[in-house]
């Protein structure tokens, strides 16, 4: 079903209205929009340059051993490019059994000099461009896929509605205390080597579904990182303080964190329509989400364990919803789903409300953490209006870019300059980039992934090949 058919900000404001999408307000003032994100935000000791964000998103276009290739050193010059102060550089493996596709990049010595060359390369980028990078924060992401790992799945605990989506067996083992610790050395040791090549933050990937965001759910595993917040937030404290025992503060602590995982869907067969996998009731699963309606967030863990990230160390909240591989409407609001997966069960708006709503009453109780907002895309050449709201409110201090990142680059440059967004360039989640982070028939176990409609050149032919495959 067709969504978005508006033509003006009035007619999506009506519409936002009429749903019940009370949380999505706009700003209609160009120059209001300009000077909103043109604000600084203070991170922790360092002053960082505008409100505008790129998220980390991961170009599946690395080499089998975890370097950087050519397409993604394109993708990283034009991110530095594009006039974002805040370019959150994309999950990158702390060890080769940890990442989520063949391409994935991963940081290790032989990987360190390609991976600074890239950090380099976005700074330098961007240098050009505006005369200084001085004031542009470039957080890596450090990443361990944990049930989502290839080839080897490594689960935290098993969840059987989780299981079922992902094919996993009920009594494939799950990862012991020991070995999560020591994981929690090679977080560690990723830290450092990111340190060496030229990064001053690390942030810890705490959602998707990962072994950090797993953890964070494993209400009934059994030992030391399981059942009470205080044994499902162990690793995640034990990491924050190793770094800084081995780091100092000159290491910023970032986290992308999901804040409500939600339950997985499936195609019904009859419309086509997402609903969910049949659940028990009360649910004792996942993060954010109410035991008896895991439909429905419920924050008061999230709240809890975000006031223990912040004594622990963290600087700077990615706000972040949903797991991709099971439930992707509530994540990555769409217009058209990837081939193969189903219609949103709701109005896109509704899920575009739901990121505001839950990263505005984030910041507000955690006013001294700077937040990045999510859930921007689907709104299309609206989603600066929007931005510049919930800045201009305090919901959020970071408006970030993922799909519209890929799509459109130098969308923030844009942002700056003329308050709008180029309507022939913004990203309409017509999900061709998710086709083909999905596809893994190419020689090297994954097809690289970017903007096919917007960046014919380069992608139009590698959707092209996908597809004759």
């Amino acid at each position: 079903m067709r969504h978005f058919t508006y033509r003006t900000l009035s007619e999506l404001q009506q519409e936002a209205d009429r749903i019940g999408a009370r949380h999505v307000q706009f700003e209609e003032d160009p120059e209001r929009i300009k000077s909103i994100l043109a604000r600084p935000v203070q991170v922790g000791g360092m002053r960082v340059g505008n409100s505008i964000a790129i998220h980390p998103m991961e170009g599946c276009d690395g080499t089998p051993d975890g370097l950087p290739d050519e397409l993604t050193f394109r993708r990283y010059e034009r991110f530095g490019s594009g006039g974002a102060k805040l370019i959150w550089f994309e999950a990158t493996a702390i060890r080769e059994d940890g990442r989520a596709n063949p391409r994935q990049l991963w940081l290790h010595e032989k990987s360190l000099p390609a991976i600074a060359r890239l950090l380099e390369t976005a700074l330098n980028a961007h240098r050009e461009a505006y005369g200084s990078a001085d004031d542009v924060l470039a957080p890596v992401q450090l990443t361990h896929s944990g049930r989502y790992s290839v080839p080897r799945r490594i689960i935290a605990h098993h969840n059987p509605v989780v299981d079922a989506k992902t094919n996993v067996a009920a009594d494939h083992p799950v990862i012991s205390d020991d070995e999560l610790e020591r994981i929690e050395d090679d977080f560690v040791e990723a830290a450092r080597l990111a340190s060496r090549a030229g990064f001053r933050a690390i942030d810890l990937k705490v959602t998707h579904g990962y072994l950090l965001s797993e953890l964070l759910g494993a209400r009934l595993r059994e030992g030391r990182y399981g059942g009470s917040l205080e044994n499902r937030t162990r690793m995640i404290r034990n990491v924050f303080g190793k770094v800084r025992a081995a780091l100092g503060k000159e290491m910023m602590l970032c986290m992308r964190l999901g804040c409500y995982e939600g339950v997985p869907y499936q195609s019904d067969p009859a419309t086509g329509v997402g609903v969910p996998l049949p659940y028990p009731a009360p649910y004792p699963y996942g993060f954010g989400n109410q035991a008896d309606d895991p439909l429905t967030e419920d924050l008061a863990e999230v709240r809890q364990a975000v006031g223990w990230f912040r004594e622990w160390g963290l600087e700077l909240l990615n706000v972040s919803l949903g797991v991709p591989y099971f439930n992707p409407h509530v994540g990555r609001p769409f217009e058209k789903p990837d081939e193969g997966n189903y219609e949103p069960p709701e109005h896109p708006l509704l899920g575009v409300d739901r990121h505001f709503r839950i990263a505005g009453e984030l910041q507000r109780a955690f006013p001294d953490i700077p937040i990045v907002g999510t859930g921007y895309s689907w709104l299309q050449v609206f989603a600066i209006n929007a931005a510049a709201r919930n800045i201009a409110d305090g919901n959020i201090r970071f408006y970030g870019a993922g799909r519209n990142a890929l799509a459109y680059p130098w969308f923030a440059r844009d942002a700056l300059e003329k308050g709008a967004f180029d309507g022939r360039q913004v990203c309409r989640t017509v999900t061709f980039c998710t086709y083909l982070m999905r596809q893994k028939h190419h020689p090297w176990g994954q097809y690289p992934t970017g903007c096919p409609p917007y960046d014919k050149e380069v992608y139009g032919p590698i959707i092209k090949q996908a597809r004759q495959r």
